[in-house]
C-alpha cells in the first residue's frame, strides 16, 4: 500500500508566511500605549499563502 503525501504548503514567497507586521509610529498616546499600524504583504494581501496556479492549457 502506498502512502499518500500531503501537498506542499503554499507559503507566499514574498513574505515567507509572515503576512502582517505591526510597525511602531514612535511615541505613545495619552494612555501610554504605543501607536502602531499594521502593514500587510502586497503580494498575498495579508493571508500568508498564495493561490494554487492552474494551467489554462498547453501551447504546442
Amino acid at each position: 500500500m502506498t502512502h499518500r503525501t500531503t501537498p506542499p504548503p503554499r507559503i507566499c514567497p514574498d513574505c515567507d508566511g509572515h503576512a502582517s507586521a505591526a510597525i511602531t509610529l514612535g511615541g505613545r498616546d495619552r494612555h501610554g500605549h504605543l501607536r502602531t499600524i499594521t502593514a500587510h504583504c502586497p503580494a498575498c494581501h495579508g493571508i500568508g499563502t498564495r493561490p494554487i496556479r492552474t494551467q489554462e492549457g498547453a501551447r504546442a
